[in-house]
């Protein structure tokens, strides 16, 4: 089996390369495994290499070394292959993905409490075509996931602490609301929407938890809607969404479990996967139909913030 470490130099406020690297030499010292480090220098890069190890036969665990772009960009590559496994070492700025972890998200840290780790799968979102760990947001929470990396290069914020600074700024220079007309399995609404974010992890923008019962692995999607409110409002719901209490607002939000969720709209919406932006006019997604193998420290669970 081969262990193979798809390194990102630039996540994260430090390059940690050299960090890695020796982690793979003591791995390969203390239990002879075959060890090898890329380098990752584009965006797409670590699907691309990811994608091309899996499809070269045998087993492989790959282990996605930067923040929570690598992560998905690594689980785009290894969708759908029997034979890779991936698991996370973080080296981003948020980290969001193994906040799903819980307490077992420190041990990430660490290849020695990896390499031998069980393998479970998770379930993925498909958006457009691409497919998506943990939450595909849409509307104001992806406009402040836009501004999260120039305020993550201040030394001065951690990452919750940049992504409270892009909302602030996005709250006060953006609207918060578009005309969207949104379907939910086929029933449909046109009208104006705040954000509408799919869910199958929980954490997201440096710790906001939306949907606090999003399970990763129980081929369940819940998405949740907000419909257009003044800015006044939304810094007092801002609080209540993000710690995940959106049922104390029915008013402005609510939640579902559609199976398909589609957003279209005359101009541009932004929408965010895992931490990674683009436009289009038109949205869909939906429970992918292909999982990803991940490994992780024994006994960890990736619902243990669930509730």
């Amino acid at each position: 089996m081969r262990h193979v470490f798809i390194i990102n130099p630039r996540a994260g406020k430090k390059d940690q390369t050299a960090r890695i690297y020796a982690m793979a030499d003591r791995l390969r010292a203390a239990h002879g495994l075959e060890c090898a480090c890329m380098l990752t220098d584009r965006p797409g890069g670590a699907a691309e290499m990811a994608r091309r190890l899996a499809a070269e036969g045998g087993e492989v665990r790959v282990y996605a070394c930067g923040g929570d772009g690598t992560v998905s960009e690594v689980a785009n590559g290894l969708a759908g292959f029997s034979n890779a496994a991936m698991t996370c070492v973080p080296a981003g700025t948020g980290n969001d993905f193994l906040k799903n972890f819980g307490p077992d998200m420190e041990k990430f840290r660490d290849a020695e409490n990896l390499w031998d780790g069980p393998v479970f799968p998770l379930d993925l979102i498909d958006c457009n075509g691409r497919y998506c760990l943990t939450i595909a947001c849409s509307g104001i929470d992806a406009q402040v996931a836009e501004g999260v990396h120039l305020y993550s290069r201040s030394p001065l914020l951690n990452g919750r602490g940049s992504y409270l600074a892009s909302v602030a700024a996005n709250v006060l220079l953006r609207p918060i609301g578009h005309r969207w007309t949104v379907t939910l399995d086929g029933e449909t609404e046109e009208g104006d929407f705040a954000l509408v974010s799919v869910c199958n992890g929980r954490h997201y923008g440096g710790g906001s938890t939306p949907v606090p019962e999003a399970r990763m692995d129980d081929g369940v999607l819940n998405t949740i809607l907000v419909r257009k409110i003044g800015k006044a409002a939304f810094a007092r719901l801002f609080a209540v969404y993000s710690a995940g209490n959106y049922r104390h607002v029915p008013q402005a939000a609510w939640a579902v479990t559609a199976r398909e969720v589609r957003i279209q709209s005359e101009e541009e919406i932004v929408t965010c996967l895992d931490g990674e932006c683009f436009r289009s006019r038109d949205v869909v997604l939906r429970l992918a139909d292909k999982r990803v193998n991940f490994f992780g420290p024994r006994g960890c669970d990736p619902n243990a913030t669930a509730r």
